[in-house]
């Protein structure tokens, strides 16, 4: 009986945390030509847990829904400064 709950209490334990998929708004202000978005667009796609982009030129925001268990904030943020248009976090998560 011993032995039962050892290995459920391991299983219960070592159990993947269940992910959740999550869609931030990053303000990125640096977009000044249309060219900008599709590279804002690409360099947020290459990220692994990223399922969806969605850019709009006019308000300068990129929507992004990702797998929050395999990327976060701070990752998409880093990429959109890497691809040389930096962003922040801008109105509600989902």
């Amino acid at each position: 009986m011993k032995k039962l709950l050892a290995v459920l209490a391991l299983t219960v334990l070592t159990a993947p945390v269940w992910a959740a998929s999550r869609t931030v708004t990053l303000s990125v202000p640096t977009m000044d030509c249309p060219v900008c978005p599709i590279t804002v667009k690409k360099a947020l796609t290459k990220i692994p847990g990223v399922s969806q982009v969605e850019v709009n030129f006019d308000k300068r925001l990129a929507t992004v829904t990702f797998d929050d268990s395999r990327t976060s904030v701070d990752v998409l943020t880093r990429a959109t400064k890497d691809a040389g248009y930096p962003s922040t976090l801008a109105g509600n998560t989902k």
